[in-house]
């Protein structure tokens, strides 16, 4: 089997479960781009921010044995998420001050 088949073998993709993500990923993206200090992303990077985060919240709250608890409620999902979409967006802020504090120094004046 590929990996593709292993971690889609229990999702089952259908236009709700569809829905269900892009309204969990707008949500949590949003509030965690106006929460983390950013101008948003735009809608589309607004969704991905808040998919992403949802991967991440949803890996560390198995992490810590959350995983179980109410995953089916709305208002949990979304929580998880924005957290996972805050801790995206203070790696993604990481990583871009470092990479232009870095090119100021080599600049030519």
């Amino acid at each position: 089997m590929t990996l593709a088949t292993l971690v889609l073998a229990d999702v089952n993709l259908n236009a709700s479960t569809v829905l269900w993500w892009l309204v969990v990923g707008l949500v949590a993206g949003f509030l965690a781009s106006r929460v983390m200090r950013g101008g948003g992303y735009g809608l589309v990077g607004d969704i991905i921010v808040g998919l992403i985060g949802a991967f991440i919240g949803g890996w560390l709250a198995d992490l810590l044995g959350l995983g179980g608890t109410s995953s089916n409620s709305l208002i949990v999902s979304i929580i998880i998420a924005f957290i996972g979409a805050c801790i995206l967006i203070a790696i993604l802020h990481a990583v871009s001050r470092g990479g232009t504090s870095r090119s100021r120094g080599w600049r030519r004046r």
